[in-house]
């Protein structure tokens, strides 16, 4: 450790993301959209203008926020957006969860909640799951001291969603504080939790362009909330960088979605593919646990998760093992194209006997 570091930073534990490589294999392990994003978005990469560069983008990223406005149904007042869904969480967590009162989250869940919570000083109280693996929305809303209250739904690296109605009873019982629930995944099965906020000024909503939309590279995330969740997060976001969303990003993201038919078209892929993996799985032995997201959780009584994961890497073909207590045994699966899929089905036939 640096002598230059400090206090603070000597005790963070950064957040490991999925191997990144640069050898020709299949990657199934990130939980990106195996397919391109909408042809607009290579219309607007073409067309864009090389004096556009030398401007600060728009501060209030107000034609983007305003799309999104259009596709979620809300008011533009009600959207805040930012450098991908993780920069929108930190913000949150600085906005609203930095209280003396422990934040309650999930077991297991996002593995970027700890590491914010232990750089912005947020004592977490974390709640197992049950036992069929969903996040236990009772325990969540049972404690009445709180900061507030996170969880991703569709839960990662799970991929189980619970219902509107659900989530709606988690709110009628938490009033004080905000509920933040993070929709990372929400477009490839499960109800979207926006149509609530008018009636819940406490409840926060995050999403991505980064799973549906195909624009991981690109960075771009949201909010959407009550406006004066909204004007938290523009108090933290304009006393940290005042142009968070550059204009190409914005442009780009625009493009996308407003192609509604081929983001349609990319969702149902890939939910099909999902289905259809998961039978293929259970015929092969796993347990494979009941998947709202692009990737399926899975585990074989057989073979050890850290066996099959060494051994689809020497055949090229990149999945997620997670090195925990509760996790150890289980392999997260992102959906690929159905030929992808062919491949790790193949690979684990032939590893499996």
């Amino acid at each position: 450790m640096s002598q230059y570091w400090s206090p603070a930073v000597r005790e963070l534990t950064p957040y490991v993301p999925g191997e990144q490589t640069r050898e020709r294999v299949i990657k199934l392990n990130t939980n990106e959209n195996p397919y391109p994003p909408a042809p607009g978005v290579g219309e607007v990469l073409r067309d864009y203008a090389t004096d556009h560069l030398r401007l600060y983008p728009d501060p209030t990223s107000a034609a983007l926020r305003d799309a999104l406005a259009e596709t979620l149904q809300v008011k533009s007042s009600q959207v805040f957006v930012g450098n991908g869904s993780d920069e929108v969480l930190a913000f949150a967590f600085q906005a609203f969860f930095c209280h003396q009162a422990p934040l309650d989250v999930p077991a297991i869940t996002y593995s970027f909640y700890p590491v914010y919570a232990n750089l912005y000083g947020v004592a977490l109280r974390k709640h197992p799951l049950t036992g069929n693996w969903e996040v236990d929305i009772d325990a969540l809303a049972a404690n009445p001291e709180r900061s507030g209250v996170i969880f991703a739904n569709p839960n990662a690296p799970t991929g189980h969603a619970h219902s509107l109605m659900t989530i709606e009873a988690l709110l009628k019982r938490v009033t004080d504080r905000v509920v933040l629930v993070d929709e990372a995944y929400v477009d490839f099965g499960a109800e979207s939790a926006v149509t609530l906020i008018d009636r819940y000024p406490n409840l926060l909503v995050t999403g991505t362009f980064s799973k549906s939309r195909s624009l991981a590279g690109l960075r771009l995330g949201y909010a959407v909330g009550s406006e004066e969740l909204i004007d938290g997060l523009l108090r933290v976001k304009d006393s940290f960088n005042s142009y968070p969303v550059d204009s190409l990003a914005s442009l780009v993201g625009i493009a996308a979605l407003k192609d509604v038919e081929h983001f349609e078209a990319c969702r149902e892929r890939v939910i099909t593919t999902r289905e259809r993996t998961r039978q293929r799985l259970e015929t092969l032995g796993f347990e494979v646990l009941p998947s709202k997201a692009n990737f399926l959780l899975a585990q074989h009584p057989d073979y050890a998760g850290a066996q099959l994961f060494a051994s689809l890497r020497e055949r090229g073909i990149l999945i997620r093992h997670f090195n925990t207590t509760e996790l150890n045994n289980f392999l997260r699966i992102t959906i690929g194209t159905d030929d992808e899929m062919d491949s790790l089905i193949e690979a684990l036939e032939t590893i499996c006997g």
